[in-house]
């Protein structure tokens, strides 16, 4: 407490004091006393002043001209937005005239069964009952395998949902019967791909975040049955179990899924061989 009562009580250095009282003592002062120093500080004075004002009327003069340039950035913004929007347009466009094309070609080479083909190509959106599958990450996906397999796929952690489970959830329901599959959206055909990037899950090269909604069209009850009685529900459930998973299946009355994107139709055909002279 003595302490604290001294600093209080001499807050100022001595120093301080001693040096203010000499100056005191013999009339120094802040200001110069010469007039070549009084005209010196004036002149700077007056040049500060000058660069101020100058800087002020040119901020001013240049303020349209700034306006002007965002006024017409804006407009140059507002113009490659509207291109924008009519390339999406016209995209658009193609596309519903490219799946017109293609509903023709599977209607003309499918005959009565170009619905069916249509719907197992993806060529087509569907709807009707199903089932939908919810898996996530664990809540906590921090934790280590301790030479696991599971561990050495080049994530993080063993609480992450990883391709290769997707994959068999995938397959596993069209085991069980599925006509239509799609995860976050994103129809399934023959040609698709879930494979990994990094930490994230890719479908035909789009990046997917989870949680993972994995839709599937059939007979709702007994495709959910069986996909939680085969071994690729099995191995869901496992994932559950022992690493948290997160996961939840519910029948649908009605569940819709969107076309794929594109649908590139193959064709091929023999080669002859011409017979040589």
């Amino acid at each position: 407490m003595s302490l604290i009562t001294n600093v209080m009580d001499h807050s100022l250095d001595e120093g301080y004091a001693e040096a203010a009282a000499r100056r005191k003592a013999v009339g120094e002062s802040g200001l110069p006393k010469t007039l070549r120093a009084k005209l010196g500080l004036a002149v700077g004075l007056v040049f500060a002043a000058l660069v101020v004002t100058v800087g002020a009327a040119q901020a001013r003069v240049e303020a349209p001209v700034v306006a002007k340039e965002r006024e017409e950035l804006i407009d140059r913004i507002d113009q490659e937005t509207d291109a924008a929007d009519e390339l999406e347009d016209s995209v658009d466009a193609l596309r519903a005239d490219v799946s017109a094309r293609q509903r023709e070609a599977l209607r003309d080479s499918g005959g009565d069964r170009s619905a069916l083909v249509g719907i197992l190509s993806g060529a087509v959106a569907v709807h009707g009952p199903g089932v939908r599958l919810v898996v996530n990450d664990a809540k906590d996906a921090s934790g280590g395998g301790d030479g696991d397999p599971r561990s050495t796929s080049g994530f993080a952690d063993t609480g992450r949902v990883r391709d290769r489970d997707m994959q068999r959830v995938v397959n596993g329901l069209w085991e069980s019967g599925a006509e239509a599959v799609s995860i976050n959206g994103q129809r399934l055909t023959a040609l698709s791909a879930i494979r990994a990037a990094g930490d994230a899950i890719l479908v035909d090269n789009k990046p997917l975040v989870p949680p993972y909604t994995v839709l599937a069209v059939g007979d709702g009850g007994q495709l959910g049955d069986r996909f939680q009685n085969s071994a690729d529900g099995l191995y869901l459930h496992a994932l559950q179990e022992n690493y948290g998973i997160r996961t939840a299946i519910s029948v649908e009355d009605d569940v819709r899924l969107p076309a794929a994107p594109s649908v590139i139709v193959r064709t091929a055909q023999p080669i002859t061989e011409k017979g040589t002279s």
